[in-house]
């Protein structure tokens, strides 16, 4: 679960992922049975916060696998932060086992992917 967010991250990741794949809000609230102002707000508060999450994501990745190489741009803010998430989490999963990517996402931005105004802790490597 995300803080102050009814829906499962799941549902959410659904949506942003529908969003990258060229759909609307419209459409993607009508898909997931949730109101269009909901999705609207999911995908604007993703969008803002999406260099911050992708830079969080990102050092994620590398703490996981040293040996990942560099994400490539896509031109897209939201879609580079969404492949810095789905990485870090294919990572954790060759690291640490099954996980559904989605509560991995919850986990590591410790339930802030939504939220207003809280920064994401950065990931810092002590050992």
């Amino acid at each position: 679960m995300l803080l102050r967010r009814a829906d499962s991250v799941s549902v959410i990741g659904a949506a942003l992922l529908a969003r990258t794949a060229g759909a609307g809000h419209r459409t993607i609230a009508a898909d997931n049975g949730r109101p269009v102002s909901t999705v609207r707000g999911w995908l604007r508060r993703f969008g803002r916060r999406a260099e911050q999450l992708r830079a969080l994501f990102t050092s994620l990745l590398h703490a996981l696998d040293a040996s990942a190489g560099s994400l490539l741009p896509t031109g897209s803010t939201v879609s580079d932060a969404l492949a810095a998430i789905g990485a870090a989490a294919a990572a954790a999963v060759r690291l640490l086992g099954p996980r559904c990517p989605w509560q991995f996402t919850a986990a590591a931005s410790g339930g802030l992917l939504l939220a207003p105004g809280l920064a994401v802790r950065s990931v810092r490597n002590t050992s």
